[in-house]
């Protein structure tokens, strides 16, 4: 064995076209497929080879193909063309953000995740969460944002998945060649890589910054593997969910602590920033031991700041899915750190213990985010109402619709999953300006005007090309299982062209319930073995390599694929990606998602499908619960919820195999005189056009920022303002009221109200009356509330509705009678009672402080 050094060959690319390579290391070309010809003209069998990655292509493409392709007048028309479009989306001015906010253009947002789905050739994510990241960064490119993003770059990326000639998952970890992915260190004006140094227990960890282009914004992204740290420090970001709690607990502390500290080295100074799950919430720690250490400020005070400037989005809808710590943990990590925040280990715990729904002997994440976070969002309609039952804990007495947790429902970035056949027929239909107004529900009414004909052929070459595609890659997934000869050639005939195809991907978890498809095998062998109307299933998708219960479905989908009974009606694709997943949603003909409701929290696999024609048939959970009209696809169960997993299940495959059965199969084999199934075609426009502009990040950006972005922009601002005067004062006025808060009572008086069972007109006003005892709270400090509804049958108030009253007169003593004004519009008996709250104009929320009272059960026999 000798001993050499590596050197990079740069490729000296032609003066006339020497704008590849920085074409080539920014992203945007990820979402516009059709200026990759620029490197595919150049070499096709060479771009090929290169798995269509344009910086392993500069790499190896020769000198005599470069110099030719500069001299050819064709190729400079196609890049000038190219570059001219580029340079038009880079330097436009006239965003919709910019229409939308020109005086925010300096605000900018600084978005956490720990991981980020851009592209196939960027293998640093492991499936929706990062997907979603992505999507995220590119919508908020193309509309224009103040944007940048924080991560970690993970040289090891997630698993490559490889399923074996038993059906067994295994994951192999590749250390990919930096050289190779559009990502660069991060530079100072010198020309120095920026290193930053990260403050561990008895050591520092030093991390390199780098940088990835994506469009009009910059993701930056972490790396310790560095010379200056240990062996096993150099491993912290190696690999995405890997290692066991401490690896994991280090990762998010350099992706939250040493995010805050990289984006002071890039002189960035965020207004708002945006936790997309909890990992990254250490990141609110580093922002206010800044503000304590620097600007002077108490701990109170700086928790007022970060809570004016953090909004945190919560994927998980169950309580186990936070990420949680052992409290030894936390000391050994954090024992050096809770000093600088000038506050007690004590005070530092309770930040992220829940006793009321967790153990006292764990820090949740989501529980601390939740609690430093001035706004917080679920990912759908019913994740937010999920969301708002599990964690109602944190603001035990608030009811629970009322908690402090919005929604914004995910979407999808449209031109990163359009296939190219799809936007073609768009283009003639809603013109070449369609992609900059996609959340436009009337425009996407043009999609009618797709001739039927049109569309299912376009579909059909997406089909083809899945097909095709998929057969490549089972083909040497045989040959490296050392499968018979036979077997490998068989791979050619693969999937049928003319059979319905349902597709089932997405990260195998036993809540998804990728087996329920198989609960009544000989029922299924019917729907699946019947030559007059043919269908197959195609499975994709990884499970984590510690969850043994989720390989072990795998291997089951395996074994029946093999068998007998399902040889060639049922395939298993090892290696679910974003490539893979491109040719899938575009070309099955149905995508099945079997999640156990209420356990998904929006899913967006389904909202590719639908964009692309493909027609959904799921469960009524996540985004298809607030998606599904009736016509544009179909639903699995009834929606209810049961608590019986197992009544659960079976209510479910009723539902599945009846479905299918009765409705999806006749109707995908009802064709006209030219094989165009006219009705099917149908429900596949229905499906555009209710599910693409709705379910677009542009939709869900746009939210983000007229709901919560802005918003914290306006707070932050006025938090800051004369060196936090609103800050101090607010965290000081919080104090005094939760001291005080003891004391307030309120003491109905019958004699003020309607005897009991009086009856009242209903739609006629009625007038209610209490008096609230405040102590030493000023009247100005509170909010006094009629709560009021329709008695529901367990006794409780449904559908409550909530009337202000006005302060009437003061006593003495700080007595105060109010008066309120409550309209029943329906019938039927109905209950309410009084309620106060702590009021001032400046607090984020109504329930910043996490304190009401009610009518006390004693006081109001009285």
């Amino acid at each position: 064995m000798y001993f050499f050094e590596k050197i990079m060959v740069i490729p000296m690319l032609p003066d006339r076209i020497n704008r590849l390579n920085d074409f080539a290391y920014n992203l945007w070309w990820s979402w516009n497929p059709h200026t990759l010809q620029v490197f595919e003209k150049i070499d096709a069998e060479l771009w090929a080879a290169c798995n269509k990655n344009p910086v392993l292509f500069l790499q190896n493409v020769s000198t005599r193909k470069l110099n030719e392709a500069a001299s050819n007048h064709d190729y400079l028309a196609l890049y000038d063309r190219t570059i001219k479009e580029f340079d038009n989306y880079m330097q436009a001015e006239d965003t919709w953000y910019a229409r939308n906010f020109p005086d925010k253009k300096d605000n900018i947002i600084a978005y956490f995740s720990s991981e980020y789905g851009l592209h196939e050739t960027l293998p640093i994510y492991s499936g929706g969460l990062g997907v979603l990241s992505g999507d995220h960064c590119k919508s908020a490119s193309d509309l224009g944002l103040p944007f940048v993003a924080v991560g970690l770059f993970y040289k090891q990326g997630y698993f490559t998945q490889q399923i074996n000639f038993e059906g067994w998952q295994e994951a192999r970890f590749i250390h990919h060649n930096v050289s190779e992915l559009p990502i660069r260190p991060t530079t100072d004006q010198n020309g120095n890589e920026i290193i930053i140094a990260i403050p561990f227990p008895g050591r520092t960890v030093y991390a390199k910054v780098w940088e990835v282009h994506v469009g009009r914004i910059i993701i930056y992204m972490l790396d310790t593997d560095v010379p200056d740290n240990s062996p096993e420090d150099r491993t912290i970001t190696s690999i995405l969910y890997g290692g066991d709690q401490e690896t994991r607990i280090s990762q998010e502390i350099v992706l939250g602590i040493g995010g805050i500290k990289m984006l002071d080295a890039l002189g960035i100074t965020p207004s708002v920033y945006h936790l997309n799950e909890g990992h990254s919430a250490f990141c609110v720690l580093e922002i206010m031991r800044k503000l304590i250490q620097e600007e002077g400020l108490t701990f109170e005070n700086a928790k007022e700041v970060v809570a004016a400037s953090t909004i945190f989005t919560t994927h998980t809808p169950v309580p186990a899915g936070s990420d949680r710590f052992p409290l030894y943990l936390m000391d050994k990590y954090f024992s050096h750190y809770w000093g600088s925040l000038h506050i007690s280990r004590h005070q530092f715990m309770e930040l992220g213990v829940n006793a009321l729904s967790d153990s006292p002997e764990v820090f949740n994440m989501t529980f601390f985010a939740l609690k430093m976070s001035g706004q917080r969002n679920g990912v759908s309609k019913l994740h937010g109402m999920v969301s708002r039952n599990i964690f109602n804990s944190a603001w035990h007495e608030i009811p629970e619709e009322e908690v402090p947790i919005t929604s914004i429902t995910n979407g999808i970035h449209t031109k990163t999953w359009l296939s190219p056949p799809m936007k073609q027929l768009f283009d003639q239909a809603m013109g070449a300006n369609w992609e900059n107004h996609i959340p436009d529900t009337s425009m996407w009414e043009e999609i009618e005007n797709i001739s039927d004909e049109a569309l299912w052929n376009a579909h059909m070459i997406n089909k083809r090309k899945m097909i095709d595609y998929i057969r490549q890659r089972v083909r040497k997934q045989r040959i490296r299982n050392g499968s018979s000869t036979e077997d490998v050639e068989k791979t050619v005939d693969l999937l049928k062209c003319n059979a319905l195809t349902i597709g089932f991907a997405r990260r195998f978890a036993t809540y998804k319930r990728a087996t329920l498809f198989f609960r009544n095998l000989p029922r299924l062998q019917r729907i699946l073995n019947n030559p007059a109307m043919p269908v197959q299933i195609i499975f994709a998708g990884k499970a984590h390599p510690a969850d043994y219960p989720a390989q072990e479905l795998i291997k089951r989908i395996h074994d029946l694929a093999n068998s007998e009974e399902f040889k060639g009606k049922i395939l298993l694709i090892e290696n679910y990606d974003m490539e893979l997943a491109r040719y899938l949603v575009a070309g099955v003909d149905i995508w099945m998602n079997t999640p156990r409701r209420p356990l998904e929290a929006s899913g967006t696999s389904g909202q590719k499908a639908a964009l692309n024609g493909t027609i959904n048939f799921s469960v009524l959970d996540g985004w298809w619960a607030e998606a599904y009209n009736g016509y544009n696809g179909w639903a699995i169960g009834d929606g209810n919820y049961y608590p019986d997993a197992e009544q659960q299940d079976y209510i479910d495959s009723i539902s599945l195999y009846s479905t299918l059965e009765d409705q999806i199969i006749p109707l995908y084999f009802d064709r006209n005189e030219n094989d165009v199934p006219v009705n099917w075609v149908k429900r596949m426009k229905a499906s555009i056009k209710s599910c693409a502009p709705v379910f677009s990040t542009d939709r869900m950006v746009q939210e983000y920022t007229r709901q919560l972005y802005v918003n914290a922009m306006n707070k932050t601002g006025q938090m800051v303002k004369d060196h936090y005067a609103l800050a101090k004062e607010l965290s000081k006025w919080k104090m005094e009221v939760a001291n005080q808060w003891h004391s307030v009572r309120i003491i109905p008086d019958r004699k003020l109200n309607y005897p009991f069972d009086y009856k009242v007109p209903a739609g006629k006003p009625i007038e209610l009356c209490t008096n609230v005892y405040l102590g030493n709270i000023d009247p100005k400090n509170v909010r006094v509330e009629v709560y009021y509804g329709r008695i529901a049958p367990d006794g409780t108030i449904e559908e409550p509705k909530t009337a202000v009253m006005e302060l009437q007169q003061v006593s003495g003593d700080n007595t105060c009678l109010y008066k309120g004004t409550i309209f029943i519009e329906s019938g039927g008996e109905h209950g309410y009672t009084f309620r106060v709250i702590p009021y001032r104009p400046e607090l984020i929320h109504e329930y910043d402080l996490g304190l009401i009272k009610w009518v006390d059960i004693n006081e109001s026999r009285h």
